[in-house]
């Protein structure tokens, strides 16, 4: 695979920027809702009636829902990667599943969407989940005091984050790049080499934890959870996962409340659904399909909580709401709780086949809605093409605002199809899975490169889609990816074998 050259942004001095204003009746407030590990078939606008999500339901009830929108990854770092930069994260080494102590991924020099938005005029802010790194050198940083750098240098003037899931380590909360509520007589200490000394583990001390791991997951622990990696100290910072959501639903709310007279762009990427599932007790029991279950319950509390205080507010029809999710849905993630036999009828991948981790379609077709009532006249349901990519592009066409040549690569404007005002989307667009396969997908067919992959991701129970020879499936006939179309279709591979070469190989894509 060729290397992507740095993608690199110039002076701010030779970028126009616009002053705007809240009182500008074609800007808009927006609001990113970035959903974790959230299938397909997860949500009740989408079909599924195994689980009840009112607040996405009416979101989607007043927006553009997308049948066809695609994560560029099966898996949440190279995901996150994709979309704030607007580069497929294939193109650049380094973006895989990032450990909690990874250095920042994406690089301070890359223009993001954040600064895109700030450079327009925007406050912006990143709240909850991050897994993209943090300091400069991977398990270099020093967790007691300010990390540099941050998301500050990516654009976003305020953050409260994980530094990376809730089943990596730290297990603190970090805003402004700084620990929150950290005691300085009790450093952190992190590592994902050795554990401390003293500490206990969840393979050493079983007895300890009230949830097991049933793959990995079982360094140490807090809460009594085994997590991925070892820390000490810091006891007064940790979080209680059953309050993760709460507390970073309350910090997005409280940067939407204090900038109501002004632009702003807000970046709330929740935990919910991520292993390990620990939705708060108010959640506990009421879906019928255990943890997992109950915190899709609590990510759609989350999401009503969110429009509730638009409302109130007097700013919901001029704030641009996008919810989507980073990758497609998994069971067993790497904890005991019961998340297959629980599942009964409900499929979480909806018709498609496979899930997180997988090329084939369950792993990036993510649930889309985009709600602008001052922007979209008419709700609908479009069956367009769409890549998360193109939020980026799309939005700066709606800003009039400049990208610098070279940033947001892969990005299209889309801004029409995400309006709901043109039914046809992109062309084509390439899926990655765990194991870097590609794919290209198009509005009928979709290719899978050859692989020597395994076929399974075995802990999780999930077909990765990886073979040694191509595949080709009709989407439009075969939404499960079961008929094989390559040895019957020679002409449409050669097409699209030449389409994934193409993009595999270039160098600054326009």
């Amino acid at each position: 695979m060729k290397a992507q050259k740095s993608i690199l942004w110039p002076a701010l001095a030779c970028i126009p920027v616009s002053v705007l204003t809240a009182q500008s009746a074609k800007v808009p407030n927006v609001v990113v809702i970035m959903a974790d590990d959230i299938g397909y078939g997860d949500l009740g606008w989408l079909g599924s009636t195994t689980i009840q999500t009112p607040n996405v339901n009416r979101l989607g009830d007043e927006g553009i829902r997308f049948t066809n929108c695609h994560a560029t990854s099966a898996t949440s770092t190279p995901s996150r990667y994709g979309f704030l930069t607007g580069m497929y994260p294939w193109r650049v080494e380094g973006t895989g599943i990032a450990a909690g102590d990874a250095a920042m991924i994406i690089k301070p020099e890359q223009y993001t969407l954040a600064d895109m938005f700030k450079n327009a005029g925007y406050v912006t802010a990143a709240v909850g989940k991050w897994h993209l790194g943090l300091g400069s050198e991977t398990g270099k940083q020093n967790w007691n005091e300010e990390i540099k750098p941050n998301l500050k240098d990516l654009g976003f003037d305020y953050s409260f984050i994980m530094a990376a899931t809730a089943d990596r380590v730290p297990c603190i909360f970090i805003e402004n790049g700084r620990a929150v509520n950290l005691n300085p007589a009790d450093p952190i200490e992190v590592s994902y080499k050795e554990p401390f000394a003293g500490e206990p583990t969840g393979a050493a001390n079983p007895e300890l934890l009230r949830m097991h791991p049933s793959d990995g997951h079982n360094m140490a622990i807090v809460n009594g959870i085994p997590r991925i990696g070892y820390m000490r100290g810091g006891k007064s910072a940790l979080w209680r996962d059953e309050d993760m959501a709460d507390r970073i639903t309350d910090k997005a709310l409280g940067f939407i409340k204090q900038n109501t007279q002004k632009p702003f762009f807000l970046y709330f990427a929740t935990n919910d659904i991520h292993v390990p599932r620990v939705p708060n007790e108010r959640f506990i029991g009421k879906s019928g399909m255990g943890a997992r279950g109950d915190a899709i319950l609590s990510f759609d509390y989350c999401v009503g909580r969110v429009l509730k205080t638009l409302d109130s507010l007097g700013i919901a029809d001029n704030t641009l709401i996008i919810l989507t999710s980073d990758n497609g849905p998994v069971l067993d993630d790497g904890y005991q709780d019961r998340a297959v036999e629980l599942a009964g009828k409900h499929k979480p991948g909806g018709i498609y086949r496979g899930g997180k981790y997988s090329i084939f379609e369950a792993g990036t077709r993510v649930p889309c809605i985009v709600r602008w009532k001052n922007g979209i006249a008419i709700p609908a349901t479009s069956n367009a093409l769409v890549s998360q990519l193109d939020f980026y592009a799309s939005l700066a066409t709606l800003l009039d605002a400049k990208i610098p040549a070279n940033a947001a690569p892969d990005s299209k404007n889309e801004l029409n199809v995400l309006l709901g005002k043109q039914k046809s989307g992109r062309n084509q667009l390439v899926e990655q899975n765990l194991h870097n396969t590609l794919s290209v997908v198009t509005s009928e067919w979709k290719y899978i490169e050859p692989s020597k992959a395994p076929v399974m991701n075995v802990p999780t129970n999930t077909e990765l889609g990886n073979a040694p020879t191509e595949q080709l499936y009709n989407l439009k006939t075969d939404a499960g990816e079961k008929k094989n179309l390559a040895q019957r279709n020679k002409g449409i591979v050669e097409k699209l074998r030449k389409l994934l070469w193409e993009e595999k190989n270039k160098i600054t894509p326009n």
